[in-house]
């Protein structure tokens, strides 16, 4: 295939840019900036300078492609409402466009459980879910309303799927390992509950994985969940994630209705009084990462060959050498 990436030079996308190339497509990348044009670069990518607001730079860089992965995102915690409209909302209507009027076939879209964030459990959850009617905001509110312009794009000769990973993590992973980390370090980072209870994951191997299946094999307007498989214990495995980085989380924690309770009310505070930089909790963090949060996959291994070929024990050993 020829392929267009936006997000290029973010995690997702640089992943994702090394697997197409390895398996000799072409492949173009949008770049906002000189460094990211560099990066992308360096992964084996033509850079197109351009960015998401530019319908007609991406037009002008999706010229020939047949297939482009939307992997660009505002994924951070909190930023202003504005902020997550336009990078996850109007970007992916801008991308959308683009392609359309670039002649692409396919369009895949990385979601996210995220999406499904109302403040309900996400249990044994599947595609037969329905989006919220309220996700909570910014990102999940957001992530969701991409997903539902990204399905009611899908039209004859206009293929549009979406594919929603869990909790992305492995080799060159400058987003939730770093995060972490960071907050270990700085000593802010403490359990909920203990942390014992399941979730899934995604190595971001088996995420482009999923990703180049759903582009060859996904149906037509639908979403697809992907996995490491089967749940692991939240608390052990960001143990041994963050072991990896020589990093001990500790074994502080606060009853998870304690933090909620805080997230509420300083997200109120925050929105309020305009305060700057991130409340101390939020809503978001509490529901996706102190409680259990399942996905079943099974709808991508039966439909489109799914493996997920890295596994958790494969991803933690390459992240230690």
């Amino acid at each position: 295939m020829k392929a267009f990436v936006t997000g290029g030079s973010g995690y997702v996308g640089r992943n994702l840019i090394r697997q197409l190339c390895a398996r000799g497509d072409a492949v173009v990348a949008l770049a906002r900036s000189p460094v990211s044009m560099k990066a992308v670069g360096e992964l084996g990518a033509r850079a197109a300078p351009g960015d998401l607001d530019d319908i007609a730079a991406m037009q002008r860089g999706m010229a020939g492609c047949d297939t482009v992965f939307h992997a660009a995102a505002e994924v951070s915690e909190w930023a202003p409402r504005e902020q997550f409209w336009r990078g996850n909302v109007i970007g992916t209507e801008n991308a959308l466009a683009a392609a359309r009027a670039a002649g692409a076939k396919t369009f895949v879209h990385v979601g996210t459980e995220a999406a499904l964030c109302d403040g309900s459990p996400l249990v044994d959850v599947d595609e037969s879910r329905p989006l919220p009617a309220h996700p909570l905001p910014r990102y999940p509110q957001t992530k969701a309303e991409a997903e539902k312009r990204v399905r009611a794009a899908n039209a004859p000769g206009f293929r549009t799927v979406v594919v929603r990973p869990r909790l992305i993590w492995g080799n060159d992973d400058t987003s939730v390992l770093a995060a972490l980390a960071a907050a270990v370090q700085a000593g802010r980072f403490m359990w909920m509950d203990g942390g014992h209870y399941p979730t899934s994951t995604t190595h971001v191997d088996n995420v482009c994985e999923g990703l180049l299946l759903a582009a060859e094999k996904g149906r037509g307007g639908e979403v697809y969940f992907v996995t490491d498989g089967p749940p692991v214990e939240l608390r052990g495995f960001i143990t041994q994630l963050l072991a990896t980085r020589g990093v001990d989380p500790g074994s502080k924690s606060l009853p998870k209705f304690v933090v909620l309770a805080l997230a509420t009310v300083t997200e109120w505070l925050w929105d309020t009084l305009q305060l700057p930089g991130p409340p101390p909790a939020t809503r978001m963090a509490v529901r996706l990462f102190g409680e259990p949060v399942t996905v079943s996959d099974a709808k991508a291994r039966r439909e489109l060959g799914y493996r997920g070929a890295v596994s958790r024990e494969q991803g933690l050993a390459r992240l230690k050498s």
